[in-house]
Formats: C-alpha cells, structure tokens, sequence
C-alpha cells in the first residue's frame, strides 16, 4: 500500500508531500490543474521512462520519494532479498531526474538499477490509463492472471517440477550421445593413449614422493658422512652419553647427605642421559635406513622424468594423470557400454516427457474450468458498466509442438472481447475503445481483486466519456475494489468523487516567490469542503445551492 509520495520540482509541481490511507482515494480538479502530472510523477518513482522535460523549469534536478508498506508480500521480499536489500516492512522507493535528463534510482536510500526499479515497482502498485501497456493488456501476462484467479499453484508446481525432470533428462541424454559420438571418433587415439598410461602406471602423489627421494639422494653422500660424524661424537670414550652416565653416579653417591637439595639437578641429568640415548639409536637407524646406492638415484630420476614428459604430452599436472587416465578408459568403455546406456537415457526421456504432458494437462483443464468462471465473473460486471452488448472470454488453446511446451504448461492464454453482436472475438486491446477499455479493465480488476501482488491500483480517468448510472456503476466497482487493495482514482465525475473515503483537489496557482510562476497544489478536503467540490463538479464555475444539495445527495447515497 502506498503510504506517501513527495514530489520536488516536478513539471507544474514546486514541493508536494502526500500521505495516503487505505480505501478510495480519489482525485479531482478541473482540466488541465495537473492531474496527470501527479501521476507521471508516482509512474516515475515506479520505475517508467524519464523525461528531461519532467523537470520544473529553472531547477536542475527533480526527486519524487514514494513509501510502501510491503507487510506480507512475499514478492517484494524476495525481490529485495535478491538484490541483497534488507527486506523491512516500509520500502523508500526515490527516484531522481537531473535537467540533463540522467535519472538515479534509489531504493531504501541504497543505488538500485532503473530495471529493478520497475519490477519492484510493478509488484507494489498498477497504474492504469488509457491505451496504455498495462500488464492486463499485455497477452504475456494473461496466463500468470489466470493462474492467479484459478488459484492453480500446486498444479503449476507439479508442472514445474515434471519439466525440469523433463529437460535434466534430456541434457543427460544429449551429453551422453556426444560423448559416445567422440570417444568413436576418438578410438584410435584413446587406446594408444591408455597403452602409454600402462607402461607409466602413474599414481596419486607420486610425484612429490619421487622428487623428495631424489633430493635426498643426490646429496647421499654428504649427508652420510654427516651422519657418521655425529656417531664418532656420540659414541666415543668421552662421548655426551658416557659423561652423563659418570655425572649421574657421581651426584648420586652424594644425594643421601645433601637432604633433597641435588634431587631436580640429578633429573635433569637423567632425563638428558636418556634422551642422548635415543638420539643415538635414532642415528643408527638413519645409517641404516639411508641408501645412497647411485642405481636407486638414477630409477628415481628415469620415473620422475617419465611422468613429468607424460604430463607435457596431456597438457595436465602430474598429479593429474591418473584421473585422466581413468576419464579415458570410461570413455573407451562407453564404445562397448553406449548403446546400453542411451537407451536407458532415452527410456528416461520418455518417462519424464509423460510424466510432464499428464501434469500439464492436468493443469489445462484447471486453466480451462478457471477461464470458465473468468469470463462468467466479468460478464456479470459488464451490464451495468454499459456494456451489456460486449462479450468476454478467455481463450485458452493447448499448443501442439513440442518445442513450445514450457515449465509453465501446455497453454497460451489471451484474453479477448467482442463488443458488439455478430463481431468475431479478437484481443481485448485491439476492440475496445479508450472508454470501452477502461471500463473492462475496471471489470477485470474487480473480478481479480485480491488475486494479484499490487497493493495499491490507480485508475486514470476510469468514468472517462461516461455519466449518469454508468458513472455511478464504476464508482459503486471502484469503492468494492478498495475493500480488498488501496485504490487511487483520478476522475472528473461526482458520482465517483462522491464514493471516496479519502478526497484531494489539485489546483493550479501561482508560487509564492515573488515570480510570475505556475504551480500546481494538492490538498486534501474535509467533509465539508467535499461537499463544495462535488457540487463543482455537477454545476461548472458557478456552484449553486440546487447543486450543494445535490451533491449532499450522492454522499448520503454513497455512504449507505
């Protein structure tokens, strides 16, 4: 729902700031005050194409700010949680327009793309005026509304979910053919390929293994003499061990008279007695484990060649090798197994493609049961809407190639009308006159009020060329329409106006600046001051008493 709308230097418009309620809203002034302009302005915010002309003269730059309580619409929510905005129950949609006609969008004071803008923007509000691209006239959107009023979700889901089994199954089909077309025409390759892998036989790490043995084994030598230095040091007469063994006997002769004082000092040397002996049955396994063997060094070196050159070959790292070699051998495999396996593949593509074509047509028939009560439900707001003579349906034809099929059924929806006896049905925006549209549109949104995602709905000129009953039967459509989404409607008749819960009057001035300057204001009236423009509207310029009383007449009827 719209909760309010500020609009700075817009066209006619100096500063406006609105806040709006639930319910009716409606809009009046006498032609040409700047109705339009306002909601130029509201379409700006919702994302429609800018102008460097919607600027104020004079100004370098117009900002128009809307706020919507989102509540519980699940759309919106997602829409912004995609766009990485934090989902709040208040969305700050701004949108501003500099005289060089570069535009900024904003959404929660956060930068968002005019794109994401607009399909925000169609989520929280639908501005309809005459002859323009609303999403009812637009026969890519039929289908969705039609889903919408038949409340087909749990069959449009089933239909959803066969087809992507459908389409998984068809990729898995495709992949596996080209892969069995390739390793035919790669055979000769393949086995040559396999053979040399057989003679390398290249295993999981083995690369790093082989380099460290190789580094240790080029520097064998050195690292044996090393070793052997260390054990003349360790074991000699007067080695470390030997002195610890002599250290230790000899505190321990004195231990008894030194009363616990040499206790920790004779630990410590047996701790370190110990551990030299570790250390030096540890350098004899090192002597022992070492083979500095030049043979071992120059097998370590061919086998670390061979699977480095084998890798240059494949373009691959050595570690690499033996996944290749196993994605080769499935591959040649698939020579002898292929034809087993495609037509396990294509025994999944038929049972999907079924399985999609039964839920389908499943939801075909709750499209055509849903269309059925569409066309009913709008034909009964014809009549009193002056147009008792048209006629409504929604065509719902099942397409017979495959390549149309898509997750969202068999079907193309487009809603269409014949307005009058004896002419074909032919699409609805292509019939119906400005008037005529109008007034199917406000047929169709009171039969699928409620259905949609667009909290607020706004009607330009709806009672457009019409008066009379036919006035009082839009106002009377409009004021049930409000009971379910908020509705602003700009309208030059009083038997609309005087439905309204919520009453603005846009008029033209002129700015308090001192400069001969043109404006347009908006104010919202009170009871009273409603009574003096309904009046307006049923006598002209001149309000007379016989129109006040006439007017007090549409409020009391209105409001029964």
């Amino acid at each position: 729902m719209l909760l309010s709308l500020s609009v700075r230097d817009f066209v006619l418009i100096d500063r406006l700031d609105l806040s709006f309620r639930p319910g009716l809203c409606v809009m009046t002034g006498e032609t040409g005050a700047g109705k339009s302009i306002l909601l130029d302005a509201l379409g700006l915010v919702l994302g429609a194409r800018a102008d460097a002309a919607f600027v104020r003269h004079g100004r370098d730059q117009a900002i128009i700010t809307a706020a919507f309580d989102i509540g519980d619409h699940a759309s919106a929510r997602a829409a912004l949680a995609d766009q990485g905005f934090e989902p709040e129950d208040t969305v700050i949609l701004r949108r501003t327009l500099g005289a060089d006609g570069r535009s900024r969008a904003f959404v929660n004071d956060q930068p968002a793309s005019i794109s994401f803008l607009r399909q925000l923007g169609a989520m929280l509000a639908e501005i309809q005026v005459q002859n323009d691209g609303h999403r009812l006239l637009q026969p890519a959107n039929h289908r969705a509304v039609l889903d919408g009023f038949g409340k087909v979700e749990a069959k449009l889901a089933a239909t959803r979910a066969a087809h992507d089994a459908w389409a998984g199954a068809r990729r898995d089909l495709a992949a596996a053919e080209e892969a069995v077309k390739k390793a035919g025409a790669d055979e000769d390759y393949l086995r040559h390929a396999l053979d040399e892998f057989a003679q390398v036989d290249p295993r999981p790490g083995e690369e790093a293994a082989l380099a460290s043995e190789r580094e240790l084994l080029r520097h064998g030598e050195r690292i044996a003499e090393a070793l052997k230095e260390a054990d003349s040091s360790l074991n000699a007469r007067d080695g470390i061990e030997s002195r610890l063994r002599v250290a230790e006997r000899t505190l321990l002769r004195v231990a008894a008279q030194a009363a616990g004082r040499l206790d920790a000092v004779i630990h410590a040397v047996q701790r370190a007695s110990s551990e030299a002996g570790e250390a030096v049955a540890a350098l004899e396994r090192a002597r022992r484990d070492l083979d500095v063997d030049p043979r071992r060094l120059e097998q370590s070196e061919e086998r670390l060649f061979a699977l480095r050159a084998l890798a240059r070959k494949h373009h691959r790292a050595v570690d690499e090798l033996p996944g290749l070699r196993d994605e080769m051998a499935a591959r040649l495999a698939l020579i002898d197994t292929g034809s087993k396996q495609l037509a396990a593949l294509e025994k999944a593509v038929k049972t999907t493609r079924a399985a999609y074509q039964a839920a389908a047509e499943d939801l075909s028939g709750g499209r055509q049961a849903s269309a059925g009560k569409l066309d009913k439900a709008v034909a009964r707001e014809l009549g009193p809407l002056k147009l008792e003579k048209a006629r409504f349906r929604t065509a719902v034809e099942a397409v017979a190639e495959e390549s149309a099929w898509t997750r969202d059924g068999l079907d193309r929806v487009q809603f269409e009308a014949a307005t009058n006896p004896g002419q074909p049905f032919a699409p609805l925006a292509k019939v119906a006159s400005g008037g005529e549209l109008s007034r199917f549109m406000l047929a169709l949104q009171v039969v699928l009020a409620g259905k949609g995602t667009a909290g607020t709905l706004v009607f330009d000129e709806a009672d457009s060329g019409v008066g009379g009953a036919t006035a009082a039967a839009i106002g009377e459509r409009l004021a049930r329409l409000a009971a379910d989404v908020q509705v602003l409607v700009v309208t030059h008749s009083p038997q609309v106006a005087a439905r309204g819960t919520h009453h603005w009057r846009i008029a033209k001035g002129e700015a308090g600046t001192g400069k001969k300057e043109v404006v347009a204001d908006v104010v919202e009236l009170a009871p009273a001051d409603r009574r003096e423009e309904i009046a307006r509207m049923l006598a002209g310029s001149k309000v007379t008493d016989e129109a006040r009383a006439a007017a007090d007449s549409l409020m009391k009827s209105s409001a029964a």
